[in-house]
């Protein structure tokens, strides 16, 4: 089997932790203080159409994007439906998304509980976990749902290939020594 990279996208409101969940997942860090990302890049946005533009950059070319909420923040919450326009106007149609509550950890701060979330995900027909980044709660498991919704998605449409563009395609392979350079 050939090795898949797949880009993920991980949106959501400020501070709900998309920084801490990506970092503890890639290098098992976590920071309590607030890690602002910075892009050093200069953008024009004065024009409405230049700045979707700016964003569908971000969109192009995703798998998979990861929705996060704050679990101690109902703006946050309230929120996702709006991120979740945002990736049908920007994304390809049929990404995989995933939802995703933060900071689980934090029973007391709680603002939307467990069935909230659970609830809204069903409603937008996408998979739910909580997790918290702080003590490594699922946070892994974020990841590999996400690639395993991929995956699943890729085996279909590679199922419902014609037979005879697939045997096109392994014989083209074969003419150039087994490279294909086939890419969407």
């Amino acid at each position: 089997m050939k090795d898949q990279t797949f880009k993920l996208l991980l949106v959501g409101d400020s501070m709900v932790g998309k920084s801490c969940i990506l970092l503890k997942f890639a290098d098992n860090t976590y920071s309590d203080t607030y890690i602002q990302t910075v892009v050093v890049d200069f953008w024009d946005v004065g024009g409405q159409d230049r700045f979707r533009s700016v964003i569908n950059s971000y969109y192009r070319g995703t798998n998979g994007i990861i929705i996060v909420y704050d679990v101690t923040n109902r703006d946050s919450f309230n929120n996702v439906q709006m991120w979740f326009r945002e990736i049908d106007i920007n994304a390809i149609t049929g990404v995989c998304r995933l939802l995703v509550g933060n900071k689980s950890d934090l029973v007391n701060k709680r603002l939307v509980d467990y069935n909230q979330g659970k609830q809204l995900a069903d409603s937008l027909g996408i998979p739910f976990l909580e997790i918290s980044a702080k003590t490594d709660q699922d946070v892994d498991k974020v990841f590999l749902t996400l690639v395993k919704q991929i995956l699943q998605i890729n085996d279909t449409l590679h199922e419902q290939v014609p037979q005879s563009v697939s045997q096109y395609m392994e014989k083209s392979d074969k003419q150039e020594g087994g490279k294909n350079d086939n890419q969407c």
